[in-house]
C-alpha cells in the first residue's frame, strides 16, 4: 500500500506508474475516497459533540417544553450520527478497496513494458551440447521411475504428481542443501505454516478473494492455503517494532506452495514447470529502508552462488514493469537452461517490495531517538524444487538413460546417479 499523503502530493506520478505497470488502478479516485472519508469523520464527531452537549442540558432545570425539545433533538442526532456512520463504513471498504489496487512506485532502472521487455544483464553457465536426442523431464521421470504423474492426476486431479524413490529423495536433498547453504549466510531457518489468514495475504499483497485469484481459500474460513513462504514469512512480524540494531532481519523457510492457476497445456507448462502444489524454500529480509536497494543485489547473488554450485546454467532478466506484481518495487529473475523447452524457464525470483507490504502490515523499525518508520521488506527464491529437478534431469542426462547428480547434492542425495530400474 502506498502512503496515502505521497499519493495525494504526487498524483500525476503515480497515476504515470500505474499506466507504466498496466493494473487497474485509479489514483484520483483513492485520493477522493480519502478526502470524502475525512469529511465525513469530520461531520461524526461534530455530531457526536452536539449529542454529547445535548446530554448535558438534559441534567439542568428545565421546563418540561425545555425537556421534549431536547429529547426531539437527541433523537434527531442520534439517527443522522447512524445514518452518516453507515455512510462512512461503505466509503472506508470503498477507499480500502482503490487504495489496495495502487501497485508499488517502480524503480527507474525496470525496464517499461510487458514480459518480453525485460532485460537481460548476464549469462552463466555452459549450454550442454548432447552427442545424442535429449529427453526431456517428464520422459525422464517416467522411465527412470522417479515421477508418477498418472497417480497424481487419479488421486488429485490434473497437474498434481507424485515423486519417489530418487525422485522423492532429491526433493529432500534439495531442501536441505537450500535450508543450509543460507544459514551459513546468517538467515534463521523456518518451517513455516501451509495456512495463512486471508488479512496476512492482503498484506503481503495477495487477493486471496475474487476472480482473478490463484490462492485456493479453506471454504466458511478466513483462511487460505499459501502460495510462497512469504506469506507467513512476513506475517510473523504484522503490528511489531523492531529495534534497528536487530536489522536486517534475514529468513529462511521452508513450506508446500499452492496455486490455482496451473497454466494452460503446452510444451512450455508440462509436467513439472507449472503445477497445483510444490515445495518451495524462500528467502525474506526485513530491513532499513536505506539498506533495501543493496539487500536486493545480495539476494541476487546468493540465488546465482547457488545455482552456480549446482552447475545448472542459467540467465538474468531484470523485470519489465508490466510484469512486476503490484508489491514490487524491482525484480530480478533467474531462468535456468531447460532442454526440454529449448529454452530457459524462471527458476528463482527476488524482490524488493519497499514499504509497500510492511506498510499494509504496519511493520515499523524504531530507531535510537525512538522515532518509528516503515521497514522495507525483500524475498527471493531459494529453491522452487519441481523446476531445478526439471533443471537436473534435463542438463545432466546421459545417453544411457540414466542422469548424474550435482556433486554439492550427493552428500545429501547419497548417490551419484539415478539409473534406470
Amino acid at each position: 500500500m502506498l502512503d496515502i499523503k505521497f499519493v495525494r502530493d504526487n498524483i500525476e506520478e503515480v497515476q504515470k506508474n500505474i499506466e507504466k505497470r498496466n493494473v487497474k488502478a485509479n489514483a484520483q479516485l483513492v485520493v477522493d475516497l480519502y478526502k470524502k472519508k475525512n469529511e465525513l469523520q469530520l461531520e461524526i464527531d461534530e455530531l457526536r459533540k452536539a449529542r454529547n452537549d445535548n446530554a448535558a442540558k438534559m441534567k439542568q432545570k428545565l421546563t418540561d417544553d425545555e425537556r421534549a425539545k431536547l429529547i426531539e433533538e437527541g433523537k434527531t442526532l442520534k439517527s443522522k450520527i447512524s445514518e452518516i456512520e453507515e455512510e462512512s463504513k461503505k466509503i472506508d471498504m470503498q477507499y480500502f478497496e482503490e487504495a489496495m489496487k495502487l501497485p508499488n512506485m517502480t524503480d527507474p532502472t525496470s525496464p517499461v513494458g510487458s514480459e518480453e521487455a525485460s532485460i537481460e544483464i548476464k549469462k552463466v553457465g555452459i549450454i550442454p551440447e548432447f552427442s545424442f536426442q535429449p529427453k526431456d523431464h517428464v520422459t525422464l521421470g517416467e522411465e527412470l521411475d522417479i515421477i508418477d504423474f498418472d497417480s497424481g492426476s487419479d488421486v488429485s486431479g490434473n497437474k498434481f504428481y507424485y515423486l519417489k524413490n530418487e525422485g522423492a529423495l532429491l526433493e529432500l536433498a534439495l531442501v536441505q542443501y537450500g535450508i543450509t547453504f543460507l544459514v551459513k549466510k546468517g538467515f534463521t531457518p523456518y518451517l513455516t505454516p501451509d495456512i495463512a489468514k486471508a488479512s496476512i495475504l492482503e498484506g503481503i499483497g495477495f487477493s486471496p478473494r475474487g476472480e482473478e485469484t490463484n490462492i485456493y481459500s479453506i471454504e466458511n474460513t478466513e483462511q487460505c492455503l499459501v502460495g510462497t513462504a512469504e506469506i507467513t514469512l512476513g506475517g510473523i512480524y504484522r503490528n511489531k517494532v523492531i529495534d534497528e540494531n536487530n536489522l536486517p532481519i534475514k529468513m529462511v523457510g521452508f513450506s508446500h506452495c499452492f496455486r490455482t492457476e496451473a497454466g494452460a497445456a503446452g510444451q512450455a507448462t508440462k509436467g513439472l514447470y507449472r503445477v497445483h502444489q510444490f515445495s518451495k524454500v524462500e528467502m525474506f529480509i526485513i530491513c532499513h529502508p536505506e539498506k533495501s536497494a543493496e539487500m536486493l543485489e545480495t539476494l541476487r547473488g546468493i540465488e546465482e552462488e547457488l545455482y552456480q554450485s549446482l552447475g545448472i546454467p542459467y540467465h538474468v532478466l531484470n523485470i519489465a514493469t508490466e510484469d512486476l506484481g503490484n508489491p514490487a518495487y524491482k525484480k530480478y529473475d533467474l531462468e535456468a537452461w531447460m532442454p526440454g523447452r529449448g529454452g530457459y524457464g524462471e527458476i528463482t525470483s527476488t524482490s524488493n517490495c519497499t514499504d509497500f507490504q510492511s506498510r499494509r502490515l504496519n511493520i515499523k523499525f524504531k530507531d535510537k531517538e525512538g522515532k518509528r518508520s516503515i521497514a522495507h521488506m525483500l524475498n527471493g527464491t531459494v529453491v522452487a524444487v519441481p523446476r531445478v529437478i526439471i533443471s537436473i534431469l534435463e542438463n545432466f542426462q546421459n545417453e544411457d538413460g540414466s542422469v548424474t547428480i550435482p556433486k554439492v547434492l550427493v552428500p545429501y542425495t547419497g548417490f551419484e546417479k539415478i539409473e534406470k530400474k
